[in-house]
């Protein structure tokens, strides 16, 4: 079987379309790069969408814990400290058995037990509660001065928010947000070991990853080959997030601005 072959064969089937039968033996290694890099098509689906929502949800929780009234200080600041506190892989464990339970309460639970959406909501809601702790700071380190010249300027409510409090902390919070995004995605790795099951062996990379090192014997092929696209990745998303950097600070010297430096966080 030709490398093309095998490419459309496999290039999408982590999403239920080409082959059906996984390779049994003879593993070559574009198969190995292939059903490796289908997989990683789930991976972008958990991040990307995790990513997006919990930016807003984030952005609330920190203003919430900077609020004032406790009735909203204080479930912003729970809600941080739980998802912050407790491991994702047991977030992700216990999760999947409450939608599991929930599924015999109404029919409508019934996806959430399912990875797609299950897992992704426990992603949702744990990269908000870490992406929240680091807007938080960065509307603490808000310089006064800024918020005084919009008071002068007879700015308030809404419209300070927008013109200069939120570019402001998102000036700030962008370089520690950039690597919590890159984590993000290296944690979407832990979605099918933790309980959510692959459903007709639709897996994200490392499942495949996994499945190569189990039937060869030999994970030095399979892991580097994950490595590498998770390597592609993380570069792709810090050139994205680098342009989004040097848009939110376009208006200041070059000397003064915030340059984004790869700090992957090694212990969650």
């Amino acid at each position: 079987m030709s490398c093309t072959q095998t490419i459309m064969d496999y290039g999408l089937r982590s999403l239920g379309y080409g082959e059906r039968l996984l390779p049994r033996s003879d593993f070559t290694l574009c198969q190995q790069f292939t059903l490796i890099g289908s997989g990683l098509i789930w991976n972008i689906y958990f991040g990307a969408l995790a990513l997006i929502a919990g930016f807003f949800l984030a952005t609330a929780l920190a203003l919430g814990k900077g609020a004032g009234p406790a009735w909203i200080r204080k479930p912003a600041e729970w809600f941080i400290f739980v998802f912050r506190g407790s491991p994702l892989f047991i977030q992700f464990f216990f999760a999947y058995f409450l939608f599991l339970s929930l599924k015999g309460v109404s029919p409508i639970f019934d996806p959430f037990s399912s990875a797609w959406l299950g897992a992704l909501v426990v992603l949702f809601f744990n990269t908000a509660a870490y992406s929240a702790e680091i807007f938080h700071g960065a509307l603490k380190s808000i310089p006064r001065g800024d918020v005084e010249a919009a008071d002068a300027y007879g700015m308030s409510g809404w419209p300070r928010f927008r013109r200069i409090i939120w570019p402001t902390m998102l000036r700030l919070a962008w370089p520690g947000y950039t690597n919590e995004a890159i984590f993000l995605f290296h944690a979407t790795t832990l979605v099918f070991f933790s309980g959510f099951p692959a459903q007709q062996q639709k897996g994200d990379a490392l499942y495949y990853a996994s499945y190569f090192a189990d039937k060869t014997f030999n994970p030095f092929i399979p892991y580097p080959i994950l490595a590498f696209y998770f390597v592609l990745l993380t570069l792709a998303i810090t050139g994205i997030f680098g342009l989004i950097n040097r848009r939110l600070n376009r208006h200041l010297p070059p000397e003064q601005r915030r340059k984004i430096r790869l700090r992957p966080n090694l212990i969650r």
